[in-house]
């Protein structure tokens, strides 16, 4: 076998269609696009969607769902967690080190799930009234 004598399998590869070649190729005179109308013209195409001026598919169905921006950025924090890290003052810088939110957060909440049994300070995170409550019964404090 020669690269030069490769070829295609039989009826695998067919010509290409040429139009508006006469009416014995079939394909003559209005070549394949029928009688008037917009498709039948050059150019005549019209955008993807349009129904001829009834209302399209994608109007009337209704709008579904809503993404917030700010909520990529937030993170909330359950006591449980800040128990199981070990840290003394939890902060933003902290609970990044200790892997319990990820690097791209810019705002933690923390919320009263679970338990919280030692005292630890918390700096400059936004707090629940329940979880608040929770660290100062357990002797820590919110600053």
């Amino acid at each position: 076998m020669k690269l030069n004598s490769i070829k295609p399998a039989d009826g695998s590869k067919t010509d290409r269609r040429r139009v508006g070649r006469g009416i014995g190729s079939g394909l003559g005179k209005t070549g394949g696009r029928g009688h008037k109308g917009q498709k039948a013209r050059s150019g005549g195409f019209s955008k993807s969607g349009f129904e001829g001026g009834q209302m399209p598919l994608q109007r009337r169905l209704p709008k579904v769902g809503f993404r917030s921006a700010v909520n990529r950025d937030t993170r909330e924090v359950r006591l449980y967690q800040i128990n199981d890290t070990g840290l003394e003052t939890v902060d933003l810088d902290a609970l990044k080190k200790a892997g319990v939110v990820p690097n791209s957060t810019r705002k933690v909440k923390l919320i009263n799930t679970g338990a919280l049994d030692r005292a630890v300070t918390v700096r400059g995170l936004s707090v629940t009234a329940g979880a608040a409550s929770a660290i100062e019964a357990a002797g820590g404090k919110v600053e």
